[in-house]
């Protein structure tokens, strides 16, 4: 998937838009009802059901996800396969593999009435009873026009060529086919023209985000693709957005992308360290991921892969503008690579040991300044690199040479 266009396959592809239905409408209306009957159950002391953290994705991603449904969802039931014939990207490539097909609806014109009953229940839309022509690309083989044809006009099995095909007779249906491709073309055009428009508004967004209160605005290069991913590059490449890692992850750190990816990574996931941070020891999204976007890798070596590293800033740190203790991210580091020196008037200020960070967020989320102006981010990897092994302190042991006295 190159050039961008694989946003568009990846956006329109069913199985893609079944697992962000699944994870962003269906997932949170399942969770609502369990926790709603393990309160009741739990009342007459029946805890066979617990609560589960109730999920929602922002309103921004929820809300396209919801709109693209009901779209599909509304087109189903007034044109039927409108748009696995005509849009959907799985539905090209079946149809291409429909035209080699040996076995295929054709029409008896011999004993054609055109009396409009097999295009009135083909659910493709795929019967010309002007041409008395079936386009095999869309046709699903449902046989509902053998059934409603009163005439016997229609029949399945090889298709014979014809010894002579009137010039008026196959341009209508060369002008039918060429009318789906163009179809598909200006879906395409429009998604590149979508996608633009996340990057300039991207774009815009961070323009119109001037220093507040004399801070810094945090800048990244990247934001962190989830470890497992090996480039921002690659995850872009191969992820599909089916959003089946976001419901998988524990923390809910992974959520859809806007204009976090760019151009190439609409909706796919990203780490988002305002909703959480990766846990140290989980990589639940590599078990879940089906395509390979997300390799495994052992927790060993998921521990020491950088993401990214801190960036701390001075400036923006309360310890700095209120003069007052914090250290919160210091103390959820699980590699101590972010560290409290001392600064001034007996308070302690963070230090960041880039060498030992792997990126995971836990110092970044806890931070009380709100973002986009973080005392310390991370600052994402567009290539994943490998951190050193934290220090380990040695503990001096204790001499036992004399005997307790009991």
């Amino acid at each position: 998937m190159v050039g961008g266009f694989g946003f568009i396959v990846a956006w329109l592809d069913p199985y893609s838009i079944a697992g962000r239905s699944f994870s962003y409408l269906l997932e949170p209306i399942v969770t609502g009802i369990n926790n709603i009957l393990a309160t009741w159950m739990q009342s007459t002391g029946n805890y066979t059901l617990h609560h589960v953290k109730l999920y929602h994705a922002a309103w921004l991603p929820t809300s396209i996800v919801f709109g693209l449904f009901l779209f599909i969802a509304l087109l189903s039931w007034n044109r039927g396969r409108f748009y696995c014939n005509v849009i959907c990207p799985v539905g090209t490539f079946l149809g291409l593999g429909a035209k080699a097909a040996l076995l295929k609806v054709n029409f008896n014109t011999a004993n054609c009435t055109k009396c409009g009953k097999c295009a009135a229940v083909c659910k493709s839309e795929c019967i010309s009873i002007k041409n008395q022509a079936v386009d095999v690309s869309r046709c699903v083989t449902c046989f509902n026009c053998l059934d409603v044809c009163p005439d016997a006009a229609l029949n399945f099995g090889f298709i014979k060529p014809k010894a002579k095909i009137k010039p008026t007779e196959v341009k209508p249906v060369s002008s039918q086919v060429h009318k789906t491709d163009n179809d598909r073309r200006k879906l395409l055009i429009t998604g590149a023209a979508l996608m633009a428009g996340s990057r300039i508004y991207a774009l815009k967004k961070n323009k119109l985000s001037a220093t507040q209160q004399n801070l810094t605005l945090n800048d990244r290069d990247y934001y962190p693709a989830p470890p497992g991913a090996g480039s921002v590059s690659r995850f872009n490449n191969i992820c599909t957005a089916c959003s089946v890692c976001v419901s998988a992850c524990p923390t809910h750190v992974l959520q859809p992308a806007i204009t976090q990816y760019g151009l190439s990574g609409f909706m796919q996931p990203f780490m988002d360290y305002e909703t959480n941070y990766c846990n140290f020891d989980c990589h639940k999204c590599a078990e879940a991921c089906p395509t390979g976007a997300i390799l495994p890798l052992p927790i060993e070596e998921k521990q020491l892969t950088q993401l990214g590293v801190a960036v701390f800033l001075k400036e923006n740190c309360i310890v700095h503008t209120d003069g007052t203790d914090c250290g919160a991210c210091s103390e959820h580091c699980p590699t101590k690579a972010v560290d409290m020196v001392p600064y001034k008037n007996g308070l302690l200020i963070p230090e960041v040991d880039q060498s030992i960070c792997i990126g995971c967020g836990a110092c970044e989320y806890p931070c009380p300044v709100l973002p986009p102006y973080r005392a310390i981010y991370v600052n994402g990897h567009g290539q994943h690199q490998l951190a050193e092994k934290p220090k380990q302190e040695k503990n001096e042991g204790v001499s036992f040479e004399e005997d307790f006295p009991f």
